[in-house]
């Protein structure tokens, strides 16, 4: 049984920096079974239908009824690059366009000022097939919970803060919550 502890200890607006996203994964990339989504037992003391991510872990945390939660693996950001704390889903959108943030830019201009003017959704864009994004207090957070063309990417740290999901995950997670659904991230180190 996964316990509060287990949860935080187990388990936005970018992406991986877009020259990378001409690579695609190789004919063979298999994800790894510990990403799959998985119903896991949780203890008590998890509201029904929130989402809990456990950035240290590389997992997020659909809970369901009964002490129960569907666990699905995501990769986050780089070190100092992720949101932290609880917001609420205020929008959702399948083939999402992405326009990297003036921060992301200003950081890394040699990967990002040649997208100033955005990418189109499609397969390629880095927010993957759907994007359900982040708001405290009435305010974009710019950060997301989205898909990704890169899926071998999934158990890493290495975006520049948003929950990255492969597509066919994030597009159930996508139908299962609705506009309101609370989201924590929780800073965890372990």
């Amino acid at each position: 049984m996964i316990s509060r502890r287990m949860l935080l200890a187990s388990g936005a607006a970018a992406a991986l920096p877009l020259p990378a996203l001409a690579q695609r994964a190789p004919q063979t990339y298999e994800i790894p079974s510990r990403f799959m989504p998985t119903v896991v037992d949780i203890q008590p003391g998890f509201i029904e239908g929130e989402i809990h991510v456990n950035p240290a872990r590389h997992y997020l945390f659909l809970i369901l009824e009964n002490q129960k939660a569907l666990r699905y693996g995501v990769a986050v950001g780089s070190e100092g690059r992720n949101f932290s704390g609880s917001a609420t889903i205020k929008r959702k959108v399948e083939w999402p366009s992405w326009t990297p943030t003036k921060n992301m830019i200003a950081r890394e201009p040699d990967v990002y000022e040649q997208f100033a003017g955005g990418v189109p959704g499609g397969p390629d864009n880095p927010l993957g097939a759907r994007a359900l994004y982040l708001y405290r207090n009435g305010r974009d957070t710019m950060y997301r919970i989205h898909g990704t063309p890169q899926p071998w990417t999934i158990g890493t740290s290495v975006s520049s803060g948003c929950v990255r999901m492969i597509n066919e995950h994030v597009e159930d997670l996508y139908e299962r919550v609705p506009l309101g659904t609370r989201v924590t991230v929780h800073n965890t180190t372990a």
